[in-house]
């Protein structure tokens, strides 16, 4: 059963993309949370691209969760799962946010139908302060991936590192990559972050095997696998 949101006012989702556009092959869900602001979307467009190339013929389905305004955007994305639910029943749900997109992604972990979360350049400073950390629990038996630029910005890298330490003594399913010289955008290195992101998602939701990289990342105890380089020129061998 899913945990069911408080509706999400003006909040709704995009138009599906994957699956071969049949309803009844749907297997998994992935649910695009974009950030704060429309001139700077990040990789969020290019991902969705890929998503669909990747997985469309295993039965994976993406929407854009479109930021109605009217709600917090965690309360968006809890929402958008159940909404998830109800359109393609009992199948696993993926959070994958850039920005204030990404901070919603971790805090609406908890929902039950999410097996797993994405981050890209999570914006954490609204509530990440040590006498008020930003909770982790509701990451707790999801694989959590977070992706972060080293110079960043608009959203510090270390505020990410901090959390992803917390999350990972909670849930040993925990890694984070970092992007060096890359800044908030993730423009630099963007078909790695997405080869990147693609991978996660697709071992997440289907296979539950990972390119070497991360299945190193997650077994590497901290802070190797929450400091891990993303290599250039990633995504060309991914299995390799």
């Amino acid at each position: 059963m899913a945990q069911h949101a408080p509706p999400a006012r003006g909040a709704r989702l995009g138009r599906a993309a994957g699956a071969n556009g049949s309803v009844s092959t749907v297997s998994g869900v992935v649910l695009l949370l974009p950030g704060a602001s429309r001139w700077s979307p990040g990789p969020v467009r290019p991902l969705a691209r890929a998503l669909v190339r990747a997985g469309g013929t295993d039965g994976l389905v993406t929407h854009h969760v479109i930021h109605g305004g009217g709600s917090p955007r965690e309360e968006e994305a809890g929402w958008a799962a159940d909404e998830a639910v109800r359109r393609y029943g009992d199948v696993p749900v993926c959070l994958a946010g850039f920005g204030a997109g990404g901070l919603a992604a971790l805090r609406a972990a908890g929902h039950t139908a999410v097996n797993s979360v994405l981050a890209l350049a999570p914006c954490l400073e609204e509530r990440g302060t040590a006498d008020s950390p930003e909770p982790v629990k509701q990451l707790s038996g999801r694989q959590v991936l977070i992706v972060h630029g080293t110079n960043d910005a608009r959203s510090d890298p270390e505020s990410s590192f901090r959390l992803a330490a917390r999350a990972k003594k909670a849930n040993r399913s925990t890694c984070r990559f970092e992007v060096h010289s890359d800044g908030h955008g993730l423009r630099e290195h963007q078909a790695e972050v997405v080869a990147l992101s693609v991978d996660f998602v697709m071992g997440a939701v289907f296979s539950g095997r990972y390119s070497r990289p991360v299945t190193d990342a997650l077994a590497a105890p901290p802070p190797l696998g929450l400091r891990m380089p993303l290599a250039s020129g990633f995504g060309r061998s991914l299995r390799g």
